[in-house]
């Protein structure tokens, strides 16, 4: 049993950012490291695996979780709940590995209040047009659809004071490292 306690690392920025992508290479990087695999409504994304992107439950099972106290956090995007399954976090945590929380800036509030010392980064992108080009480039959406989630990614990154970093993700490698860095630092000033 490791003795000591694992740190937990939440990711949040707007949609296209990269922030799957830069969890990714954490996850490859940080040995231990694990990714808390949220639960969703939505229907998965070409490529997703349930229990691997997402645990794709149907809003009934969500909705009895939630009185359950089964999440950390939860949240409602276009239409579809999100959260953050509580017991998988804390067996994690406890067990010495860092868990690594890809959420929002609504979810990332409630996962400071119950963990205080939880390292929280916002990723952001290097501009707004590029962020259009991203999800663009995905081609997952609509034009209405992109247009809602530039007015999240504006509510998001409004939000950004709240979080421990910023990190602007122009390039992937050089995103990771100023993370890594972030967390050697953190480790540092906690021992």
């Amino acid at each position: 049993m490791n003795n000591n306690k694992g740190t937990l690392i939440v990711i949040s920025g707007p949609s296209g950012v990269g922030k799957g992508t830069v969890v990714d290479m954490l996850l490859k990087r940080l040995p231990g490291a694990v990714l808390s695999v949220s639960c969703t409504t939505r229907a998965p994304r070409e490529g997703e695996k349930n229990g691997k992107s997402y645990f794709f439950i149907s809003k009934e099972t969500f909705l009895k979780m939630i009185d359950e106290g089964g999440f950390l956090e939860y949240s409602n995007h276009f239409e579809n709940y999100y959260g953050t399954p509580r017991f998988f976090v804390e067996q994690k945590l406890a067990e010495g590995c860092d868990v690594i929380l890809e959420i929002d800036v609504d979810g990332a509030k409630h996962i400071r209040d119950a963990f205080p010392d939880a390292l929280l980064l916002m990723i952001t992108p290097p501009s707004r047009e590029e962020l259009v080009r991203r999800l663009r480039l995905r081609g997952t959406e609509d034009e209405v659809l992109i247009e809602k989630r530039l007015q999240r990614a504006d509510y998001e990154m409004s939000r950004s004071q709240f979080y421990d970093y910023t990190v602007i993700n122009d390039d992937l490698e050089q995103t990771v490292e100023n993370i890594l860095k972030i967390l050697e630092n953190r480790r540092k000033q906690t021992k």
